[in-house]
Formats: C-alpha cells, sequence, structure tokens
C-alpha cells in the first residue's frame, strides 16, 4: 500500500464531493477514516467511487424555471435513515 496514492485520490474526491457531487459524501466519509493505515479494502473501495463517478458523469439534476406556468409547485424531499449506532466503530449514527 506504500505505492498507492490513497490520500490523493482521497483528496480530490473530496474536493469532487464539495463541488458538484454531493451524492458520494457518505461513501467519501467512510474511506476518509483510513487515510492514516489504508489497507487494500479501503483501495477497492476508493475504485468502486471512482467507477460509480465514470458510470454518472452523463446524470445530473436540471433546475428549470423557463416555463412557471407547467409546473404548480416544486418540493424537494429528503429522507434519513437514522438507527441509533449505526456505526459498529464510534456506536454514533450516522446520517
Amino acid at each position: 500500500m506504500a505505492k498507492i496514492p490513497y490520500a490523493n485520490a482521497v483528496g480530490s474526491l473530496m474536493y469532487a464531493m464539495v463541488c458538484t457531487r454531493p451524492d458520494i459524501a457518505y461513501s467519501m466519509s467512510l474511506v476518509s477514516r483510513f487515510m492514516s493505515n489504508p489497507g487494500k479494502v479501503h483501495w477497492q473501495a476508493l475504485k468502486w467511487i471512482l467507477r460509480y463517478i465514470k458510470g454518472s458523469l452523463g446524470k445530473g439534476l436540471i433546475y428549470s424555471g423557463a416555463d412557471k406556468n407547467s409546473y404548480s409547485s416544486v418540493a424537494i424531499e429528503g429522507f434519513v435513515d437514522s438507527d441509533y449506532v449505526g456505526c459498529l466503530d464510534t456506536t454514533k449514527s450516522i446520517t
């Protein structure tokens, strides 16, 4: 793992997450916990995130206000799954 650029990849993905990709926030919070001592499993998880981004480059949300009569109301809904002690490492709930 000494020759693998784990920290560089996490840093680049963090930048992308903050600027344009909030959908990878949870997975990035998990892989960034192991910055000091990453293992092969963590590198594989990071590669999965990169593959997900590659596969979803053409997808996104479009907010349009050109024709206001076509939409009576627009509502954004969010859902949270709080399971109280969801993380076995820290025994804290993750939202």
